[in-house]
């Protein structure tokens, strides 16, 4: 995807890029990956709830 298209890209798109890009610098294993995304999603869905 080209610069310009991630410009116009939907927010979760340009998040997901970014928590990729994060991901892959920082060589996190893809297992500890999920566990961590489990735990985000977990977290989120319950302050969505509270709202």
């Amino acid at each position: 995807m080209t610069s310009s298209g991630l410009e116009n890209a939907p927010e979760e798109i340009k998040l997901a890029v970014d928590l990729i890009y994060l991901l892959e610098t920082h060589d996190i294993k893809p297992d500890v990956a999920l566990k961590a995304l489990e735990i985000v999603r977990a977290d989120l869905e319950r302050k969505s709830k509270n709202n």
